[in-house]
């Protein structure tokens, strides 16, 4: 019940939560946590980090940056909507000369003018994807592969 009434709320478009303040980030970590105590009885004097390492659950973060990535993902194997798929452009396709970041699979970021600017897909997007490791940015990933990759790079972190 937790699952279907708490964090699929959570989830549900948490790319949006992308550059929010800390403030609004610890009230939805902190309902986050909550459901992990109420799920494992744990007592609210307890450290929460080992309870959610032990339930496979990312603080809210970083689940935002999972969603921004397999976005930008689908976007450019061609499973996204087409207004995402225009916003994700590699700096291979974008550049007339030949450079060194073009093997790295990076992607063109959108300048912008103002701090909601930098949260937009555009924006934000090319910024989380060209953070990611190389072995993650690879061409042949399928989703779920790429999905299970980068969570196990978000947990290791």
């Amino acid at each position: 019940m937790i699952q279907a009434f708490v964090i699929s709320r959570l989830d549900y478009c948490n790319a949006l939560c992308y550059g929010i303040t800390d403030e609004l980030t610890r009230c939805l970590q902190s309902v986050q946590n909550a459901a992990a105590r109420l799920v494992t009885d744990t007592k609210r004097c307890d450290h929460i980090s080992p309870v959610l390492r032990q339930l496979h659950c990312l603080p809210v973060r970083q689940r935002v940056l999972i969603k921004i990535a397999t976005l930008v993902h689908r976007s450019l194997s061609g499973n996204a909507l087409g207004y995402l798929a225009d916003d994700c452009q590699l700096v291979a396709d974008a550049r007339v000369r030949q450079l060194r970041s073009t093997d790295t699979r990076t992607l063109v970021v959108s300048r912008t003018r103002s701090s909601f600017g930098d949260r937009t897909f555009a924006a934000a997007g090319p910024q989380v994807w060209n953070s990611l490791p190389p072995n993650l940015r690879l061409c042949g990933l399928s989703y779920s592969q790429f999905r299970r990759l980068l969570e196990t790079f978000l947990f290791e972190q």
